[in-house]
């Protein structure tokens, strides 16, 4: 690629129509990384495909992603098709890294939703459709791999249909080999434009005659675009109602305008591998995407030529670029020296793959690199120097843990700052000290998520981490009263260690915590010398005889003797210590485990699968219910043990093809007892905790 610097304002595509961006997302194994060699070998931007099995596709160009032989981050790629600048962003389809595909989602004009024909497999797109529904996210779906035998487009278009909040309105049927066994597609007829077309191998599909025997399916497959147009158009439902056939500019004047409005959702298909449909794809993208000022207005910018407004999309760290910033210009125009927020811009470019091209000017609509960024971060939102209000949307929560320990000693403030990046990286990666253990532990969507995080912790940041099971905050309390009396005595030559402290502990209510009171008469303990006994107590009751931290207790000192010359509020801690340790031991100790309160959201073809699920990891089920604009899915409320829900995301994922999710927080602390409790006792003894 060429390293001389330019300026978008000066490609082809500046002289026609802006800028625009196509999101391409979809269920892992779809195709999208193949669909982006195929966009881009149509435009004339590589001369030769890449392929996943070489490792040379221009989406899959960080080693991590070559080994895995999957997508694990969003890839820009630059184009320009028919004289305009198009930036195409292949999102990874694993629910793992959905998080960059809901990046790039929101700043897109339009995503192109790549799913596979087969229709029992829909289910995994349907979280992909919420969100964009829910953000008003122009889209259109493209039915991938339709060169496979045995394709039957009606089945996936009403299994699609069934997931999907809008309607659904197929652009093109497909015409078959009526003498193959298989009937496989060779070609397809445009419902708008009424044009049938044949697939060539190496070559853009020649146009042909309308074979007779698909003519009735057309004019039946029109009938219902058009149907479902006039859902949205008052003018086009009177010419249907007064059978006349609308002029073809009207239909795609239509078609852009609902695109645009979310309230349609346009299907293609094709064979990326094969080529098949990528040109009719590239067209229907020119003619009908909005422009960025429609994805400006709903990221709440008003656009206006003299206002640089730039939205920041992803933010990773590279080591020649320090922090790098994807954004996209929504509003006038960026070139090095301009300010983004509390920084400049420096070393602006463009962005390729894993490449950088250096660039005079970023114009509207365009995606842009920012290196050497100190304060941007994914999500912020600038005017110039001034940071504005953003309507980005929360990050996905973290379902999954491990916990982490430094191999060489003094990485500790190394590793903090390195998972600061990672979490800035990646907004649903978080990290944190276990609030009970104390343990570091690592939380993001699931084990290749935080499997690819360590990686880049030791291919990037250097640092050798082992990782470990996430300790659960297990504590103990008491079932009966006891009495106890500690008496610490030491001497050593001169003075000595003298405190005597006679205590009640009795049990509280789960939740009301600790408390501690005195009723000592008579001066048996010098007042001065109480706040110590209180202080050696709570320190005895950090472990109890099962080795966990003591809750919901109540102690009161009711008698003790001193020294005049030994005590001190050292001995009187000592006694403290010994006299809670002696109670507890005579009080009936239980092991405390934490509940967490989960709502499981799942499609409701398998609910019972995830009851099942919550039983055999010891949960209760509270209720379930429909989900709440979510057709065809259910939620469950529960209540499960906390040690159970560290892993629990991958078995759900497993038995609901990677659609089911939950929420947690914590609920509250409740008994363990039988042979799970020595089981736990036992290894916390031997040191595993």
């Amino acid at each position: 690629m060429p390293n001389n610097a330019r300026s978008t304002s000066d490609t082809p595509a500046a002289k026609g129509h802006p800028p625009r961006v196509a999101a391409l997302i979809g269920p892992y194994s779809s195709g999208k990384t193949s669909l982006l060699e195929s966009l881009l070998a149509a435009t004339g931007r590589i001369h030769r495909k890449g392929t996943i099995r070489d490792h040379n596709t221009v989406g899959d160009n960080s080693p991590k992603s070559r080994s895995r032989e999957m997508s694990t981050e969003l890839t820009c790629a630059q184009t320009t098709y028919l004289g305009e600048e198009w930036h195409f962003i292949d999102c990874p389809g694993s629910v793992d890294f959905a998080q960059d595909a809901r990046e790039a989602a929101m700043i897109c004009d339009v995503a192109i939703v790549v799913v596979d024909p087969d229709p029992t497999r829909v289910m995994t797109v349907a979280p992909t459709l919420k969100f964009l529904d829910r953000n008003r996210i122009p889209h259109l779906i493209f039915i991938n791999k339709t060169d496979h035998a045995g394709i039957s487009l009606r089945d996936s278009f009403a299994a699609l249909q069934s997931i999907s909040e809008r309607p659904l309105l197929m652009r093109e049927i497909p015409i078959r080999d009526s003498n193959s066994p298989d009937e496989h597609i060779t070609g397809f007829v445009d419902i708008v434009s009424e044009r049938a077309y044949q697939y060539l191998e190496g070559q853009p599909s020649k146009l042909i005659t309308m074979p007779s025997n698909i003519a009735d399916r057309e004019s039946e497959a029109r009938e219902g675009l058009l149907e479902a147009l006039a859902d949205f158009d008052d003018s086009l439902l009177e010419q249907i109602l007064e059978d006349q056939n609308p002029a073809t500019e009207t239909i795609y004047d239509n078609l852009e305008r609902d695109l645009a409005n979310d309230l349609i959702v346009p299907v293609f298909f094709g064979s990326a591998e094969r080529d098949h449909g990528i040109i009719r794809l590239l067209k229907a993208l020119r003619h009908d995407a909005p422009c960025s000022d429609v994805c400006a207005h709903r990221l709440g910018i008003d656009p206006a030529p003299d206002q640089t407004v730039l939205q920041i999309f992803k933010t990773v760290h590279l080591s020649h670029a320090g922090r790098f910033c994807f954004a996209r210009v929504l509003s006038g125009q960026i070139k090095n020296g301009d300010p983004v927020g509390q920084d400049k811009a420096s070393g602006l470019c463009s962005v390729y793959g894993d490449k950088h091209e250096k660039l005079d000017l970023g114009v509207t609509g365009a995606v842009v690199g920012l290196p050497r960024m100190e304060h941007a971060r994914t999500g912020m939102v600038f005017r110039g120097a001034d940071m504005l209000d953003n309507l980005w949307p929360d990050p996905l929560t973290a379902l999954y843990e491990t916990g982490l320990e430094v191999t060489k000693p003094g990485d500790d403030v190394k590793l903090t700052e390195a998972l600061r990046h990672l979490c800035e990286q990646d907004r649903s990666i978080r990290f944190g000290h276990h609030e009970s253990t104390g343990q570091l532990v690592l939380a993001g969507q699931g084990d290749i998520h935080l499997q690819c995080a360590l990686a880049l912790l030791a291919s990037h940041y250097h640092l050798e981490i082992t990782t470990a099971p996430v300790l659960t905050g297990y504590q103990e309390t008491i079932r009966k009263p006891a009495n106890a009396r500690g008496r610490y005595k030491k001497q050593t030559g001169g003075h000595g260690q003298f405190g005597d402290a006679a205590i009640e502990l009795r049990p509280q209510g789960r939740g009301e915590g600790f408390d501690f009171s005195e009723h000592i008469v008579g001066g048996a303990i010098p007042r001065q010398y109480i706040s110590a006994v209180e202080k050696g107590v709570r320190d005895g009751l950090r472990s109890g005889p099962l080795g966990f931290p003591v809750i919901d207790v109540a102690v009161k000192l009711v008698d003790g003797s001193y020294h005049t010359v030994d005590s001190s509020d050292q001995a009187f801690q000592m006694a403290g210590r010994i006299a809670i340790g002696e109670a507890l031991k005579d009080a009936g100790p239980i092991l405390l485990e934490p509940i967490d309160k989960c709502t499981i959201s799942i499609p409701s073809d398998f609910t019972s699968k995830a009851q099942r699920l919550v039983s055999t990891r010891r949960g209760q089920i509270l209720g379930f219910m429909a989900k709440d604009g979510w057709q065809g899915w259910d939620e469950i409320e529960v209540q499960i043990p906390t040690s159970e829900t560290a892993d629990m995301v991958t078995e759900l994922r497993s038995l609901t093809q990677g659609t089911g999710f939950f929420n947690r927080t914590y609920s509250h602390m409740q008994e363990l007892v039988g042979k799970q409790a020595d089981s736990v006792v036992a290894q916390h003894q031997k040191g595993g905790k």
